[in-house]
């Protein structure tokens, strides 16, 4: 029953906290990233994750994290998107990581695309009071990848290892 919390549950509502957070704010608190680890170290202990497993879980989170911050040197993306990309990673491991950084570029390309129209229009005078959509109109600003990355992790998770393992049997 912990397993399917955390699979569930406590997964979705870290990504889903951190997309909205990025999208508020253009940050990704270090907490989130923590909570997701940690979330994932407490689901292979529950589930019983082989050690081998488990190996191959971290050093998917290891290759995310070079990959991201590779991106984040680039100036791609941010220092939290590259993080969440490689938090995100350890839950996929190595077998579903491929289709999570495609749904994830898929879905940034869609967010870049529409966030590049949005900000060539006006803004009407009762949004303009939002702070949260005058940094997202705002043509200086990035682009919140943390809501493609939290996107492309809830196109692929019904399908994925973890899924399946988080299913009471």
């Amino acid at each position: 029953m912990i397993g399917e919390f955390l699979v569930f549950a406590a997964l979705p509502a870290l990504l889903l906290a951190a997309a909205g957070w990025d999208i508020a704010s253009y940050t990704i608190p270090n907490f989130l990233q923590a909570a997701l680890f940690a979330s994932f170290v407490a689901f292979a202990v529950v589930v019983g994750m082989t050690p081998a497993a488990l190996g191959l879980h971290l050093l998917a989170g290891g290759i995310g994290l070079a990959i991201g911050f590779l991106f984040f040197a680039l100036g791609y993306i941010g220092g939290g998107d590259a993080k969440l990309f490689a938090c995100a990673a350890i839950w996929f491991g190595l077998r579903d990581l491929p289709d999570f950084a495609l749904f994830a570029s898929i879905f940034g390309g869609a967010l870049t695309l529409g966030l590049l129209s949005f900000r060539k229009l006006p803004l009407p005078a009762f949004l303009r009071r939002q702070g949260w959509l005058m940094r997202l109109h705002d043509e200086k600003q990035g682009i919140p990848y943390g809501a493609a990355l939290a996107a492309g992790a809830f196109t692929i998770l019904p399908y994925t290892e973890v899924f399946r393992m988080g299913v009471v049997r």
